[in-house]
């Protein structure tokens, strides 16, 4: 199939990278500001080290984020990103009796599909990667 346009299809990938990257940006500053819940909901779930998850959860989401807004070593952040997601979706949103638990798990496995086509197929033109 010819693409006959390379422009638009160019667009759309910088504008879905700002998207799916300013998702876990901002859930990365929101666990910073409440570190005590997010640990505490970490330990809810029976993880060991809830302190190291947490930090390396926020460090994940900031900086994994921000390497696909710019697309810098975006396939890499895209593949951490998507194991993220459904580690996430298997650990913390797998009581499928509650409905928001059964949307959450879902959007997480979405979220994660969109970051292996960021592995599959990079940044795009627009990247400091360059494709």
């Amino acid at each position: 199939m010819t693409d006959t346009h390379p422009a638009s299809r160019d667009a759309a990938v910088v504008i879905a990278r700002i998207l799916l990257g300013t998702l876990f940006v901002l859930a990365g500053i929101n666990k910073l500001m409440g570190a005590e819940g997010t640990i505490g909901y970490i330990e809810s779930a029976g993880l060991p080290l809830a302190q190291v998850v947490y930090a390396g959860t926020v460090a994940v989401e900031i900086l994994g984020g921000l390497a696909i807004i710019v697309g810098f070593k975006a396939r890499w952040a895209g593949l951490a990103l998507a194991l993220f997601c459904i580690a996430t979706a298997a650990l913390f949103h797998n009581d499928f009796s509650v409905q928001s638990e059964m949307t959450a798990f879902l959007k997480n496995l979405a979220i994660g599909g969109g970051m292996l086509m960021v592995f599959a197929f990079g940044p795009g033109r627009y990247s400091l990667d360059k494709g």
